[in-house]
């Protein structure tokens, strides 16, 4: 006799390292704080290690969106980690590099796949559509304050990354609370 083996949902692990993450590093694109240890801190482990991990978790429960998106973005997290401390260490030759212009087609690259994950989401929740529709927006908006150096645009794109950010929170304890309570408590804009 075959036993089913119920695992418990990572999705809301992984959205609040995205969510946490993305509010923290906005708080800074929106001009309220320089860049700091804490952010990249927050950045490398849980914006990046604790999303590979639900990424990784994704993966034994058969979610292929899942295991792309959250393992996708963890890396993300550490590869900007790297990308902000490589110039302060002299590594790789990045101190020689023009940062704007090349982290501009990085986050360029990012927007491009975040919008191709937005198709992704169309069958699912209302929330889940929010958070990568706003994402792409986010990574296109950084995109473009780093190819003409506008700073009105960096800020733009703080505030929508903080509501970015915000409704990944929302939606991981959306996720918490309502299967904690057997219902939906807070809503989510399940498909119909």
């Amino acid at each position: 006799m075959s036993q089913t083996i119920n695992y418990a949902n990572p999705a809301p692990l992984g959205l609040m390292g995205f969510g946490m993450t993305t509010v923290l590093l906005n708080i800074h694109n929106a001009g309220f704080f320089p860049i700091s240890a804490m952010i990249l801190a927050m950045g490398l482990c849980y914006g990046g290690i604790a999303q590979v991990i639900a990424g990784i978790l994704e993966f034994k429960k058969g979610n292929t969106f899942g295991l792309t998106a959250f393992t996708s973005y963890g890396f993300f997290w550490i590869s900007l980690v790297v990308l902000l401390i490589m110039p302060e260490m002299e590594l790789g030759g990045a101190a020689e590099t023009t940062p704007h212009a090349f982290m501009a087609w990085y986050l360029l690259m990012w927007g491009i796949f975040t919008a191709f994950m937005f198709v992704g989401t169309l069958r699912g929740n209302k929330c889940l559509q929010f958070i990568f529709g706003s994402l792409t927006v986010l990574f296109f908006l950084l995109a473009a304050r780093d190819f003409t150096g506008s700073a009105l645009i960096g800020k733009i794109a703080g505030f929508e990354g903080l509501i970015c950010g915000l409704s990944a929170i929302y939606l991981a304890m959306a996720e918490v609370i309502n299967e904690q309570y057997g219902r939906e408590v807070l809503p989510i804009g399940e498909p119909k």
